[in-house]
């Protein structure tokens, strides 16, 4: 079981400066490394305050440097948004200098707001970043490649800066798509996933359609397919502490959907709205649903959503909204120091099969 941090860089007000919240990825990815977790992921979006990461290439490529360790992931590059014969170069690059640590997390995108502003329909979304797919083992593995699509075109071409990663670093899909979880599990990549806010419930419920997809492209999700779980989850004895953790957690699925169903509201054109909406979870639904509590509660409850869902990655949310960064490093520090161990002792010790299958 590998566990990383996922980190988001988000701005809640202008009481965060930008270079603050970048400076609080950068030292929080940092500080993970240092407590022993196995990835670091970075996000891109643009133009508004739900991330101020525009590039997790260059988050990488900047972390590479900070670190040693750590694998470093994009989650992820918005495919559709990039010029394939430049994106297949700083691929190649960020993998050379970060030594072979690069896990290449791609995705089609689904904020409008931002396609329109890169003079990209969205609608034409998922044919481009099929196309990109096309393309990827083609340009990272080939000495000349060419391609020919709809909307890419490469003529014979070759990529200075090769891979250290042979063939090819990982790719991993992160999708809600059946079709493009379907693609990434013929085709042997890795999937990202996530339950958002949901509980138990909603894992097994998402634990049914993977297994259904993995079956429906000829595999077996357990034996067969590598596959992350994005989730929110912390641990303290300090109430105030949870409910702030929460609370940010809940802010990020505001600004989410009122961006992905264009509800979004701005004063000044860049910082979102918080508007809560219809469909938000109590602060009580969330500590039911999600892994928050004293440090046994939260061992307890991610052993369970283990046993439900049966990923091999885990990967935490740690940059939500405005939280504390002494608390969130110290959180961190906890997950490595306590969590983590804990949790790999029960696997080996109540589920040496389940182990096993997670290890292959």
């Amino acid at each position: 079981m590998e566990f990383g941090v996922f980190i988001l860089a988000q701005q809640r007000g202008y009481h965060q400066t930008s270079q603050q919240v970048i400076n609080n990825s950068i030292e929080q990815a940092v500080v993970a490394e240092q407590a022993g977790f196995h990835n670091a992921w970075y996000a891109e979006h643009h133009f508004n305050n739900y991330s101020l990461s525009p590039s997790p290439l260059m988050m990488v490529a900047h972390m590479a440097a900070k670190t040693r360790r750590i694998r470093l992931g994009t989650a992820v590059c918005i495919l559709p948004l990039y010029q394939p014969a430049r994106f297949l170069a700083e691929v190649g690059f960020v993998d050379t200098v970060s030594n072979g640590r690069l896990d290449l997390g791609v995705g089609s995108g689904y904020q409008e707001f931002e396609f329109e502003r890169f003079g990209v329909k969205i609608a034409d979304a998922t044919a481009i970043y099929n196309e990109f797919l096309d393309i990827l083992p083609k340009g990272l593995t080939q000495k000349i490649f060419e391609y020919e699509g709809r909307f890419l075109k490469v003529p014979p071409s070759s990529i200075a800066v090769r891979c250290v990663q042979e063939p090819m670093p990982p790719v991993w899909i992160t999708s809600g798509n059946p079709v493009a979880l379907g693609r990434g599990v013929r085709e042997n990549h890795n999937l990202f996933v996530t339950a958002l806010l949901n509980g138990s419930e909603g894992i097994q419920g998402l634990r049914e359609r993977l297994v259904k997809v993995a079956n429906e492209n000829g595999k077996d999700l357990d034996r067969d397919v590598k596959f992350g779980f994005l989730r929110c989850a912390y641990a303290s004895d300090n109430n105030a502490e949870i409910d702030a953790y929460l609370d940010c957690a809940r802010f990020q699925r505001r600004i989410s959907e009122s961006l992905k169903y264009r509800r979004s509201q701005s004063d000044d054109g860049y910082m979102i709205k918080e508007v809560p909406s219809e469909t938000d979870p109590t602060m009580e639904q969330l500590r039911k649903n999600l892994p928050v509590g004293s440090v046994n509660q939260v061992v307890d409850k991610m052993l369970e959503e283990i046993s439900i869902l049966r990923p091999k990655h885990i990967a935490l949310q740690t940059q939500l909204g405005d939280f504390d960064q002494k608390t969130m490093l110290g959180q961190i520090e906890l997950w490595g120091e306590r969590i983590i161990p804990a949790i790999k002792k029960e696997l080996e010790r109540h589920q040496p099969a389940a182990t096993a299958a997670l290890a292959a």
